[in-house]
């Protein structure tokens, strides 16, 4: 195996200037378990090393992701000669962790340069340009280098072919054809907040608001949640500025529970601003989740006081909840 320097370069001095103890200690020791589990031997064999690749793809259509897996793809493609599909799982590690809020935008690109100033294989330094020129929204410019190294064999739903497809979204080019092919690798792209941005970006009507829902479920207050909920507002007609009391169905239903759970109705202040919204699907639904609470002695008098409180259509919507 050659020996190369960039994977190295690329975890630890991205993770030297920031803090997510979660990952630095988690992330990278698992990965190092999960790729002592997955390789055989010293040496493994080329046929080997795409087995194990083929497992872990077919892991994450399933749904499943653990923090590490990246990194774990990364080594076994780096242990397979595969360094710009190395630098790419690493980034793909990386990008998740950022969707999540884990990271900062500038650790991933500073990351990257870290990569550029390592002197190597040159596969190594195309992708990390094409992975700077993806994350600074250089869509044409990405699009022609990952063009380069994506080779025949990659699968369909490969993260390369991912990123050459936001290109393809993001410049509006490839019209249909590159919208379907980016519905139908959504199973292997679940647990990525970006991939369901990058489609309620791109989509319009009740698919971008499913995909900026699907965003907000997995990372409420990562980098891409704001715009989703601007993107749901947008869907239901409702004014951008209306944008941060919007909550998803699962949201309402979390806040809910929590409520019951703890028989605290103060953890639904929170879809109050929601409750106080014009007419939309969201605000039917809160209404509708809250209103068997009323059932419930604490918070009947908990709406009820809410309600002699409020004003307008909140205390409209307040008082339709506590009545039997």
């Amino acid at each position: 195996m050659k020996n190369t320097s960039f994977l190295l370069s690329f975890i630890l001095i991205t993770f030297a200037a920031c803090t997510v103890p979660s990952l630095e200690s988690g992330g990278i020791q698992q990965s190092e378990r999960a790729a002592a589990v997955l390789l055989t031997s010293e040496a493994p064999d080329l046929h080997s090393l795409m087995q194990k690749l083929d497992e872990l793809a077919e892991l994450e259509r399933a749904g499943l992701w653990f923090q590490g897996m990246g990194f774990t793809e990364s080594s076994l493609r780096e242990y397979a000669g595969d360094y710009s599909g190395a630098v790419a799982a690493a980034f793909k590690e990386l990008a998740w962790a950022y969707g999540m809020g884990m990271l900062q935008k500038n650790d991933l690109e500073n990351g990257i340069l870290n990569v550029l100033s390592v002197k190597g294989d040159e596969s190594v330094i195309s992708a990390a340009n094409a992975i700077f020129a993806f994350l600074n929204g250089k869509w044409s410019e990405a699009s022609e280098s990952l063009e380069l190294l994506i080779n025949s064999e990659d699968e369909p739903d490969s993260f390369g072919r991912w990123m050459l497809l936001v290109c393809a979204l993001e410049e509006d080019k490839g019209g249909r054809r590159a919208a379907e092919a980016y519905k139908s690798i959504r199973a292997r792209y679940s647990h990525f907040p970006e991939y369901w941005y990058r489609g309620a970006r791109a989509f319009s009507g009740v698919i971008a608001a499913e995909f900026a829902e699907n965003c907000i479920n997995i990372s409420a207050d990562g980098p891409f949640a704001d715009e989703c909920r601007k993107i749901i507002a947008a869907y239901t007609g409702l004014k951008t500025e209306d944008s941060f009391a919007i909550k998803t169905k699962k949201e309402i239903e979390i806040i809910v529970s929590q409520a019951v759970n703890s028989g605290n109705p103060l953890f639904l202040e929170s879809l109050l601003p929601l409750i106080n919204l014009p007419d939309n699907p969201y605000t039917t639904f809160a209404v509708g989740a809250l209103k068997p609470l009323n059932n419930i002695p604490r918070f009947r008098d908990y709406f009820n006081a809410q309600a002699l409180s409020a004003k307008g259509r909140l205390a409209e919507r307040l008082f339709y909840i506590c009545r039997s």
